[in-house]
């Protein structure tokens, strides 16, 4: 994740530093003319998917499932956060941290409470992710690890309650708590009636007094696809809609760590949740490692995308690195150890144990990133260390594309030159305002088409918190036209960061796609924005001319650029178009970032026949800085409308501050 100087709000008309005339001189009508005779290119059927990491509480708290905060009681050495002593008043009762008496290795801490009266028993209470869940006619499935010093075997009681303790949802008693560690299991099942609530806490109460230890105590509501250690649905579900090809995992910094030792390492995070010891994570906060390598790939296989598998290469954030060399190698066998993992069946080593953790086939795979904006080691390393495990990855894994992790034309690559000779793929991250975004449109134009693929693995228009406003989306679709017109090269991208809890305290990066509470999530008008991008596109690139472009825009062009496919924009108008090869359908996307209407005359040349009904998809805003939040989700949304104006030449007027999608049906 690259740190970001916040900038000057836009100005929307301006294009490479030049005040474009139309609005000022009273330039003529534009006029888009569409050549449908042939292909300019082909649209890379992985361009648009996801990034995620462990930031923004984007898996404990926000997409894994689990409710408990601290489960484990490792979140502190000193005191069990999020963790309260419950008691009537001038009881006596305590709790404490315990190391004394381990589960096993990976759950080396528990929380002793000692109670003192049996009339009205004591208990502990989590309070979870600023709240626990409440909606009506919901079955949690709960677990937890108990023993006690009594001499006789006694009963708990669980129960979701209120934070004053007036109210109580759901309740059940567990019983045979005896005097060794035993993993109970329980449900707890809401009314019908329940109305929906997250000012609450989760609350185990032991039916007599006495001396009892409780470690990894666990809360799961309903999971997508039901599965067990799963993610929650109604986020899934906004993924699933955005229709993504590929996963980005674990993602960013997340997979360096601040040293060696907080790194993702892939292989603790496998197995039952009860042996996953978990470690600091990079933004301030543990991770519990409940969201390890199998759940990610299942997160994959559940929305039918492929993983992008990135490894650590050897450089955590602290500016720790090894060479390349024999030091390296163990980091080097690591990988290939973890991408058997992924791909392996269950004659090798690591798919049987994958078969073991419950998944006996196999993942796709067809990218493996090497390391996460290594461009800041200041070392230089990188060039000796992506060269070891790029040559261990191709002689074992000939068909795999192997991903440098810096590389571009004028990102990191600028400041610290990169050998990207063996990089089938370079990965380019940009954060940026929307006026930088929409002056950049045409960045790949320029490009070599000699060299590497692209993959932009880190990208985002930065205005509005936590979630991008109205402008931060018409950034976005300003850059994403110039992405999938060059999609010939740009073969990936993924927009960062994707989660934010919008609670207080649960925001450490601003701008981020897709926002959450305890009870509900939404997205952002960026997110709906690349929802209509990736959607509504073809397989092949149409070539446009925009007629009254500005002189000064013509010498942005490149000879090594696609000739057909130079800068689209005039005046405020971004614009790129798709053909299905199959059905004939022309995506037309046109972004307008302009405060009044683009009347433009659009021509269809090279088609037989154009049906004169074309859908049309429109998200737009009365202002700029308009946005969605967790009270207001879908404040601006994509709506669908007709147009029965379509001919070979015809006029569309596009609405100020809009994003336009218009499906031709031609052949």
């Amino acid at each position: 994740m690259l740190t970001f100087k916040k900038m000057l709000p836009p100005l929307g008309i301006m294009l490479n530093g030049l005040l474009l005339p139309s609005l000022l001189c009273g330039q003529t009508k534009p006029k888009l003319t569409l050549d449908l005779s042939h292909a300019a290119a082909q649209v890379s059927p992985r361009l648009y998917g996801l990034m995620t990491e462990e930031i923004n509480y984007s898996y404990d708290g926000g997409i894994y499932g689990e409710l408990v905060r601290n489960r484990a009681f490792r979140d502190h050495a000193d005191k069990a956060d999020h963790w309260f002593l419950i008691k009537a008043d001038g009881d006596s009762s305590s709790m404490k941290l315990d190391t004394k008496h381990p589960v096993n290795q990976a759950l080396p801490v528990s929380l002793h409470l000692k109670t003192a009266s049996a009339n009205a028993p004591a208990g502990i209470a989590n309070d979870g992710f600023w709240g626990i869940p409440v909606k009506s006619s919901t079955t949690y499935k709960g677990s937890f690890y108990a023993f006690t010093e009594n001499a006789a075997a006694t009963a708990i009681t669980a129960s979701i309650e209120s934070t004053d303790g007036k109210t109580v949802y759901a309740r059940a008693e567990i019983t045979g708590i005896g005097n060794s560690w035993k993993k109970f299991s329980y449900t707890l099942t809401t009314t019908q009636t329940a109305k929906p609530a997250a000012d609450t806490r989760l609350v185990l109460r032991p039916s007599t007094a006495g001396s009892y230890f409780f470690s990894l105590v666990s809360l799961f509501p309903p999971t997508f696809n039901n599965r067990a250690n799963g993610n929650r649905p109604d986020i899934m579900q906004l993924l699933a809609d955005m229709k993504p090809s590929f996963l980005r995992l674990p993602g960013g910094n997340y997979l360096e760590g601040g040293m060696f030792s907080t790194r993702f390492d892939w292989k603790k995070t496998l197995g039952p949740i009860d042996h996953r010891p978990g470690h600091m994570g990079t933004w301030g906060y543990r991770s519990s490692d409940g969201m390890g390598l199998l759940e990610y790939l299942e997160w994959c296989e559940d929305l039918h995308m492929e993983p992008l598998l990135a490894v650590f290469a050897g450089y955590a954030l602290n500016g720790d690195y090894l060479e390349k060399g024999p030091l390296l190698k163990p980091f080097v066998d690591e990988a290939l150890e973890e991408i058997e993992y992924v791909t392996g069946d269950t004659t090798t080593v690591w798919g049987k144990k994958r078969a073991q953790d419950g998944h006996p086939a196999p993942f796709p795979l067809h990218y493996v990133e090497v390391g996460n904006e290594d461009g800041f080691d200041k070392s230089t390393s990188y060039n000796g260390r992506f060269e070891q495990f790029a040559d261990a990855i191709k002689a074992k894994y000939p068909n795999l594309q192997v991903v440098a992790t810096m590389g571009g034309k004028d990102w990191l690559g600028a400041r610290y030159p990169f050998d990207a000779s063996k990089a089938d793929v370079v990965d380019e991250h940009y954060y940026r305002n929307a006026f930088e975004m929409e002056s950049d449109a045409a960045h790949y134009d320029n490009y070599d088409r000699k060299g590497p693929k692209i993959f932009v693995g880190e990208w985002a228009t930065r205005e509005g918190s936590p979630t991008p406003n109205f402008n931060s989306a018409l950034g976005d679709a300003a850059w994403m036209t110039g992405m999938e017109r060059n999609s010939d090269i740009v073969v990936m991208s993924c927009s960062a960061p994707l989660f934010v809890n919008v609670n207080p305290g649960g925001m450490q990066w601003e701008s981020d796609l897709i926002g959450y509470n305890a009870l509900s999530s939404y997205g952002s008008p960026s997110y709906y924005a690349q929802q209509m991008f990736n959607n509504n596109k073809g397989d092949e690139v149409i070539a446009i001319h925009g007629d009254g472009i500005p002189t000064q825009l013509q010498k942005l062009n490149h000879k090594d650029s696609l000739a057909s496919v130079n800068p689209k924009t005039y005046a405020g108008l971004f614009y790129v178009a798709t053909r299905d090869s199959k059905t004939g359908t022309v995506y037309l996307k046109v972004v307008n970032c302009l405060p009044t209407v683009q009347n433009v005359s659009l021509e269809l040349n090279g088609a037989a026949k154009v049906k004169p009904a074309a859908k049309v998809i429109t998200m737009k805003a009365d202002k700029p800085e308009d946005t969605n939040t967790i009270t207001e989700p879908k404040k601006i949304v994509p709506v669908n409308s007709k147009f029965n104006g379509v001919k070979n030449l015809f006029n569309y007027a596009f609405a100020p501050y809009s994003i336009t999608i218009l499906q031709l049906e031609t052949k």
